[in-house]
């Protein structure tokens, strides 16, 4: 207990039915951290959920993309040569990116 910042501890007694409607509110918040979850509430009175499975998958998205550049800078390095399949590759991976954005900026609207 050291290391820990939060050195107060607070207790609250609830029914099981209470507990039970606790752990249906955090389930829709797709959270499992009981102290974040009551801290957050107490203080603030609510609670704000992010949908972030767009992002994620962008992010895994231009994770790929990034893997393609670099397997295409690693063989120009050892190469030589510029060809037009690697750029015809980097302009198609770039078109992917803007292809994402589009996507979920739109459907954040």
């Amino acid at each position: 207990m050291a290391n820990r910042t939060r050195k107060i501890v607070l207790r609250v007694p609830v029914t099981p039915e209470e507990r039970e409607l606790i752990r249906q509110k955090m389930a829709l918040l797709h959270t499992r951290n009981f102290s974040a979850y009551a801290r957050k509430m107490l203080i603030d009175g609510y609670v704000v959920h992010i949908d972030t499975t767009d992002i994620r998958a962008q992010t895994a998205e231009l994770q790929k993309i990034g893997v393609n550049i670099n397997q295409i800078a690693r063989r120009l390095n050892s190469m030589g040569p510029l060809y037009t399949q690697d750029v015809a590759d980097i302009k198609g991976a770039l078109a992917q990116i803007w292809q994402l954005q589009r996507y979920i900026l739109s459907s954040q609207r």
